[in-house]
């Protein structure tokens, strides 16, 4: 062996891992910011002297900025190169944390939040477009990088609620946009140094043309909708906006006829119209979400007003609701390939209903063990549903649709997380009460049954054998 054959070998190794641990990280800003900004939200309430209503746009802001946002990302990823669009989505992290924290309204707020969604949005994608080459170079399997991505989404939603509380009870609201900071930076060198740039010199797509496939038309039309009917709803008191309806009536048809029409539609109707086990996982799964994101924002809130905790310690009982993903998502995993799919996914669902009933224990008493208790439990259907619903779509999908079906899948997650907070944005109008968590809690287990009954009409079907093709992340 010559010395430069060996000099060459070793160095991909750690190279491939300071740039998966860097593309990790910007990764994990997505999650950490959806899950730390749940103990903030009584902060900014104070700070502006606002309703529960008009701060839940900070939340339904960032998951809107998301739902649009991935996918136009992915493409112009595709245009420009993963590398350089995680760059320049680290770029506009750091600048929207920088600004963010001086904001004299919660208007500015929610922009800076906007801003931070687009940011994170180029990281997941930037970061699959940049494994194969990445895996290439290193010898290192594909899905094992992939699974390191993965447990830094989990990481991130686990630990937003605790860092965030830390960080508010010692520095403000503020500090959950600061910490984004260096956090990014970090992200952005191990990237310049260590990502590969092969994926840079391949023949890009025109601009024109990348801009037409992103149907920037329907992801307008798509947050016009929804942004019409959420304004809407969240503006039922004192006075109605009806005009507001026929504009999201008008807006929801010219969405229908574009994705109709379109070559490369923001969600595929005809996709979803000709695969009906399909169209059935992403509602269960947008009900699933509405389910979780009732508990994790609004837990929060009422422990803060109602129970009288701080944000610190509000962060901490939050804590196992994420944090026993990390533990149960391998046994699910191997529940799965065990006992199959289908009853797994009905075991995690009657634990979904059994989990959000309990929430109602709430209401007598927050004592920190209780609290604890319930969270843990609710922490176990999370990740055994999520890997479920993962798996199932894997199903549902067809091969050649895989690419189209993982984003509406994504898609159909912020919908799930967007209509939970309108409901606690309408259930706590009036203040996070015993009698508003009652409700909340009836809402969430309302839904947790219809999820339930859903899963009966779902036929995921075997899991695929050993070797396939991993399901899309989640």
């Amino acid at each position: 062996m010559t010395p430069s054959d060996d000099s060459a070998r070793p160095r991909p190794r750690p190279r491939t891992g300071a740039a998966v641990a860097a593309l990790s990280l910007g990764t994990l800003l997505n999650p950490l910011n959806s899950s730390m900004i749940a103990v903030a939200l009584v902060p900014l309430q104070h700070d502006f002297e606002v309703g529960v209503t008009a701060v839940t746009w900070v939340i339904t802001s960032f998951y809107l900025a998301s739902a649009a946002g991935q996918p136009l990302m992915g493409r112009l990823g595709d245009r420009f190169g993963p590398r350089r669009l995680f760059l320049f989505g680290m770029l506009v992290v750091v600048l929207a944390c920088v600004l963010t924290p001086f904001s004299g309204s919660l208007a500015a707020v929610c922009v800076g939040r906007v801003a931070l969604a687009v940011g994170t949005a180029t990281a997941f994608p930037s970061a699959i477009a940049l494994l194969r080459p990445l895996a290439a170079t290193s010898g290192v399997g594909t899905p094992r990088l992939l699974g390191r991505i993965q447990i830094a989404n989990t990481s991130g939603a686990a630990i937003g609620p605790v860092l965030g509380g830390a960080l508010i009870t010692f520095l403000g609201w503020q500090s959950i946009f600061w910490v984004n900071v260096p956090l990014a930076l970090i992200a952005f060198a191990g990237v310049w140094f260590f990502a590969p740039r092969t994926a840079e010199k391949q023949e890009r797509t025109p601009l024109a043309r990348t801009l037409a496939e992103s149907d920037i038309p329907g992801i307008l039309l798509f947050v016009a909708t929804l942004t019409s009917l959420l304004i809407f709803l969240l503006d039922l008191h004192p006075q109605p906006l009806w005009w507001l309806l026929p504009v999201c009536a008008v807006a929801a048809v010219l969405f229908v006829w574009r994705e109709l029409r379109t070559a490369h539609p923001f969600l595929d109707l005809r996709l979803l119209a000709a695969n009906r086990r399909l169209m059935l996982v992403y509602l269960s799964f947008a009900i699933f979400n509405v389910v979780y994101y009732s508990a994790f924002f609004g837990l929060p809130q009422y422990l803060q007003t109602h129970g009288g905790y701080s944000a610190g310690v509000a962060g901490l009982l939050m804590f196992p609701l994420a944090a026993v993903t990390i533990v149960v998502t391998p046994l699910a995993a191997r529940a799965i390939e065990s006992v199959g799919l289908r009853p797994t996914l009905i075991a995690g669902a009657v634990a979904l209903v059994v989990g959000a009933a309990l929430l109602a224990v709430a209401a007598a008493t927050t004592a920190p063990w209780v609290v604890l208790l319930l969270t843990a439990a609710l922490g176990i259907p999370y990740c055994v549903v999520s890997i479920g619903m993962n798996q199932a779509l894997y199903s549902a999908a067809r091969p050649e649709d895989s690419g189209v079906a993982a984003g509406i899948f994504q898609t159909s997650r912020y919908v799930g997380a967007i209509v939970a907070t309108t409901v606690l944005g309408l259930l706590f109008s009036g203040g996070a009460t015993g009698s508003s968590w009652l409700a909340a809690v009836a809402v969430a287990t309302a839904l947790a049954v219809v999820h339930l009954a859903l899963l009966v009409f779902v036929r995921p079907g075997r899991t695929r054998p050993q070797g396939a093709s991993e399901p899309a992340a989640g």
